[in-house]
C-alpha cells in the first residue's frame, strides 16, 4: 500500500507540470495587460511600460516561464501583483470557505442521492422509479446559477429563511456559518445528488441479479436486508467513485455558487484574479487546485480497500 501512494504522488508530478505549461500559456495568450489594468484608464504609456519592465511583464514568455518554474521548484508560487501578498497566501485565506461549502454541499447531496437511488431501486418501474430518474435528469441540466437564483427567490426573499448572500466564517458562531452556507450548499448539493442518484440506481440494480442475491432471496432474507446490507456494499465502490469525482469538483468548480452568493472562496479568488489577469494568482491557485483534486482521489483510491478487501489486496 506504502509503495502504491508513493507510486501516485509521483506521478502528480508530470501532471503539474503539463498543467503549468497550460495555464502559462492560455494566460499569457489571453488579451489583457496587468499594468494597464492596474494602473488605470488615466495612465499614460510610458507608465505603463515602466510598470510592464518593474514587473518583468516585458522579457520573453519563455524567459518569464522559466522564472516562474524556478520559483515552483523553490516553493515559491509568486506573488499577486492586485492583493500584494504571496499567492499561497491569499489561496489559504480562501480555502476555508470553499471547503465549508463543498463538506455541506456534499453530505446533503450524498444522502439525498443514497436515498433517492434506493428508492429507485425498491419501486424499479413505478412512477417513483420514473420521478427520482426525471430528477436525476433534470439536476444534471439545469445551470447552476439558475437553481440558485429560483432557490433564492423562494427561501431568501419570499419566506426570508436564510440569508441571500454572504459569508460568515466559523468564529461567528457554528450556526452562522451553516446558515450562511446551507443556500448554496443545497444548490450544489442537488447537481450532486443527481448524477449520484443515477449510479447508485444502476450500479444496486447490476448487484441486484447476482446469484448470491437470488440466493438470499431464496433464503427468505427482507429486501430491507438484501438491498442496505449485501447490495449497497458490494455496489458501493462505483458509487465511491463518483462521490470522489463530485467532491473534487465542488472544491474547484464552485466559482459560479461563490460569485452569486458573495462566498470569499477559492473560486472567486480565481474569478476575479482572471478579470484582473492577475497571472500569478491564476497560475498559483490552478496549480493548487491540481494538487488537492489528485489527493482527493487518491484518499478515494484507499478508502476502496474499506469497502472491497479484494482492491486493498490488488495494491499490495
Amino acid at each position: 500500500m506504502g509503495g502504491y501512494i508513493v507510486r501516485r504522488l509521483l506521478s502528480l508530478i508530470p501532471v503539474l507540470f503539463v498543467v503549468a505549461i497550460v495555464v502559462f500559456s492560455i494566460i499569457h495568450v489571453t488579451p489583457g495587460d496587468p499594468a494597464a489594468i492596474l494602473l488605470g484608464e488615466e495612465a499614460s504609456k510610458a507608465d505603463i511600460d515602466e510598470l510592464r519592465s518593474k514587473l518583468g511583464l516585458d522579457r520573453p514568455i519563455y524567459e518569464q516561464f522559466g522564472i516562474w518554474l524556478l520559483g515552483l521548484l523553490s516553493g515559491n508560487l509568486g506573488e499577486s501583483i492586485f492583493l500584494d501578498k504571496p499567492v499561497t497566501e491569499a489561496f489559504f485565506e480562501r480555502l476555508a470557505p470553499t471547503l465549508s461549502l463543498a463538506i455541506i454541499a456534499q453530505v446533503i447531496g450524498v444522502f439525498l442521492a443514497l436515498f433517492l437511488g434506493i428508492t429507485a431501486v425498491k419501486r424499479r418501474g413505478t412512477i417513483v422509479d420514473q420521478s427520482v430518474m426525471g430528477f436525476s435528469m433534470l439536476g444534471i441540466s439545469i445551470p447552476s446559477f439558475l437553481l440558485g437564483s429560483l432557490l433564492v427567490m423562494f427561501f431568501s426573499v419570499k419566506l426570508r429563511w436564510l440569508p441571500v448572500a454572504g459569508y460568515q466564517p466559523l468564529t461567528e458562531g457554528l450556526w452562522q456559518h451553516i446558515k450562511y452556507l446551507l443556500l448554496p450548499g443545497i444548490v450544489l448539493g442537488i447537481i450532486q445528488a443527481a448524477l449520484i442518484t443515477r449510479m447508485t440506481r444502476s450500479s444496486i440494480l447490476d448487484v441486484m441479479s447476482g446469484n448470491f442475491i437470488k440466493t438470499a432471496k431464496a433464503k427468505g432474507v427482507k429486501e430491507k436486508t438484501i438491498v442496505y446490507t449485501h447490495a449497497l456494499r458490494v455496489a458501493f465502490i462505483p458509487i465511491l467513485t463518483v462521490i470522489g469525482e463530485s467532491f473534487g469538483g465542488l472544491v474547484t468548480g464552485a466559482a459560479v455558487i461563490e460569485t452569486l452568493f458573495n462566498i470569499p472562496g477559492v473560486g472567486q479568488l480565481i474569478v476575479n484574479s482572471i478579470s484582473r489577469r492577475d497571472y500569478s494568482v491564476i497560475q498559483g491557485s490552478v496549480l493548487l487546485v491540481t494538487v488537492a483534486y489528485v489527493f482527493v482521489n487518491l484518499i478515494v483510491d484507499l478508502l476502496y480497500g474499506l469497502v472491497d478487501p479484494r482492491v486493498r489486496l490488488s495494491k499490495r
